[in-house]
């Protein structure tokens, strides 16, 4: 099994910027693809970012391109979100996910975080 802790959020005004964290932790050496979806009250899960690990490679949302920036954090399996200009419909859950292959489909990561929340004020 593999376990997600994710750390930041929070409450911020239009403009702002909030950073989020997630460290992975159990067998994480089948895993490749760390990253973030977001959901919004009455909204589907939506794909916001992913970092792979073997080669490096960043993927985004069209919505956050630009805005978000994700890379890996100082330690092993762990990631960050920094997202700067945040919108007030950036509001939403964040949840930290893990997969072997990456994927934009939420059904394609086997793992889970808690979630945190994001609200941003306009």
């Amino acid at each position: 099994q593999v376990q997600l802790a994710e750390s930041g959020g929070g409450l911020v005004q239009a403009g702002g910027s909030l950073r989020l964290s997630c460290a992975a932790s159990g067998r994480t050496f089948s895993l490749d693809v760390q990253g973030w979806f977001r959901q919004a009250p009455g909204k589907e899960r939506e794909f916001v970012a992913a970092f792979s690990w073997s080669g490096g490679n960043t993927y985004y949302a069209d919505s956050v391109k630009g805005r978000f920036t994700i890379s890996r954090d100082n330690g092993k399996n762990s990631i960050t979100l920094q997202m700067n200009s945040l919108k007030p419909e950036d509001t939403a859950v964040y949840s930290c996910v893990a997969a072997r292959y990456f994927t934009r489909s939420p059904q394609g990561y086997d793992y889970w975080g808690q979630g945190t929340q994001v609200t941003v004020s306009s």
